[in-house]
């Protein structure tokens, strides 16, 4: 019993030491499911910079785009667990996917160690200008009108999703045309490929300011600090539409405790600094910063809930 007790001891004190002396020890990368842009992208550039700094070792951002989020998910899932590899987890890939494909190689619960969520944010309901609609009740008027004729842009999973719902609960029929991410999505839209889409915040804010898209609404339950003069889908006469999207950062599963808490508290003062919370919240993304343990918290009843409304909404990715 004292051997192993020693042996116990031994090991968290070596994961202590890598923790505050030894880690990193090699560059650090942040995987990305998307292609530079979106949330994700500009999250992980923006918190991998400042965890650059902390750190004196090479933090890089490292975009692998494709079958919405699944192969750079799961190229994290595989990776080493010693916290050189880490993923900027989108919620949809998190608690989305599990509920919209039937096999998945990787398991959001089992495959992770939840570090801290970096941010959250609404989608926006866009657009274009030759839409004739100035409000969502009337976008409604118009797709019943088209017959079907209209497309809406998905950038992922997450997207389709929501744009899905609210087909369901506005009895429209639109066609969905799949996009790599949400910066091709909104440039279909401003190209007039498509007519709208739901998108978040980051790569559609300038071009509505800009007049190439038309906002018509918000997502979350209160309006958007960075779009206020948009109402949101409830105030539009949405009944209960509510849907804020995050991004959090995570770790390969059996990384150390010890390294785990190094990388949350990097993180999380990182997200502290003024310069930071300014750029987040200019870009429509609600700093976070919350406790891995909270995390989990949230992995676990999101992915619940969207397993649940993607049976009900009857859509499949598969």
């Amino acid at each position: 019993m004292r051997r192993v007790l020693i042996a116990v001891l031994a090991l968290a004190c070596a994961a202590n030491a890598v923790a505050q002396g030894g880690y990193p020890n090699a560059p650090v990368k942040l995987v990305v499911g998307f292609p530079p842009g979106g949330a994700n992208d500009i999250l992980a550039r923006l918190i991998g910079a400042k965890l650059q700094d902390a750190w004196g070792q090479p933090v890089v951002t490292e975009n692998k785009p494709g079958a919405n989020a699944i192969i750079a998910t799961d190229f994290v899932a595989k990776s080493a667990p010693d916290g050189h590899t880490l993923l900027i987890g989108a919620s949809g890939a998190m608690t989305f996917n599990p509920g919209l494909y039937q096999k998945l190689p990787y398991d959001p619960v089992r495959d992770f160690a939840p570090v801290t969520m970096l941010g959250s944010f609404p989608l926006v309901l866009a657009v274009h200008p030759s839409v004739p609609a100035q409000s969502v009740q009337e976008l409604i008027a118009h797709a019943r009108a088209a017959g079907g004729k209209l497309n809406y842009a998905a950038g992922s999973t997450p997207f389709q999703l929501v744009a899905e719902l609210f087909k369901s609960q506005a009895g429209v029929a639109i066609a969905h045309i799949p996009y790599k991410g949400s910066a091709a999505a909104v440039t279909s839209v401003i190209a007039n490929d498509t007519q709208l889409t739901f998108v978040d915040v980051p790569p559609v804010v300038g071009q509505i300011r800009g007049g190439k898209v038309r906002g018509l609404a918000v997502t979350s339950r209160a309006r958007a600090a960075t779009l206020p003069e948009l109402p949101t889908m409830i105030e539009a006469g949405i009944p209960d539409f509510d849907v804020v999207l995050w991004a959090g950062l995570f770790a390969p599963a059996g990384t150390p405790r010890a390294v785990v808490e190094r990388i949350h508290q990097s993180a999380v003062k990182a997200m502290q600094l003024p310069e930071v919370r300014e750029r987040m919240l200019a870009l429509g993304i609600t700093p976070v910063g919350n406790t891995p343990e909270e995390l989990a918290a949230i992995v676990k009843a999101d992915l619940e809930k969207w397993t649940r409304v993607a049976k009900q909404a009857g859509v499949k990715a598969d």
